[in-house]
């Protein structure tokens, strides 16, 4: 749970217990920012995939691009983009995506901690990250399984942590069935 300066829970705007669609993924570290270790990187296809998936056709796609562009035969699922949060708003109690993160720091190995979202486990595959150089790239999947537990009706919360001990690159997860 996320405390104030307290050690109280974080109240939202109501004066009720915050959930992290109020607080957000934290404060702003401008200095650990200039040094993050690990991006999620997208690039212009990457948002020209995501603009498939929501079902523009080339015309609508051709106002965001410079040259053309064909959507790919398969489909893509919105959870797959690559976005350092992981949101899967109908979750029927299986699903596996993957996310790539790039090495923007110097060599270093991140190994990873989870905490779960109720009622979903968490399974990670590669658990650790190991980089050679500035630049390079790694993919990994997230499987999210689990049954709905009687009485949950709304949002489901977890993260997962890449550290290297000098850096902390977090991603939320948010999980609501169907």
């Amino acid at each position: 749970m996320t405390r104030d300066n307290e050690v109280e829970p974080i109240l939202n705007a109501n004066y009720t217990e915050a959930s992290p669609f109020s607080y957000g993924a934290g404060h702003i570290r401008a200095n650990q920012a200039m040094d993050p270790g690990l991006v999620y990187d997208l690039t212009v296809n990457d948002y020209l995939n995501f603009l498939c998936a929501l079902g523009y056709n080339e015309t609508q796609l051709a106002t965001f691009s410079d040259t053309s562009y064909e959507c790919p035969s398969k489909p893509i699922s919105l959870s797959d983009f690559n976005y350092p949060s992981i949101t899967v708003p109908k979750f029927s109690g299986l699903i596996t995506l993957s996310r790539r993160v790039k090495n923007v720091g110097s060599p270093s190995t991140y190994k990873l901690r989870t905490r779960k979202p109720t009622g979903v486990s968490v399974y990670v595959k590669p658990e650790r990250l190991e980089f050679n150089k500035v630049g390079e790239e790694k993919t990994f999947s997230v499987t999210l399984k689990g049954k709905k537990i009687k009485g949950i009706k709304d949002y489901v919360f977890g993260e997962l942590i890449w550290s290297d001990n000098k850096h902390q690159v977090r991603s939320p997860i948010v999980v609501k069935w169907l």
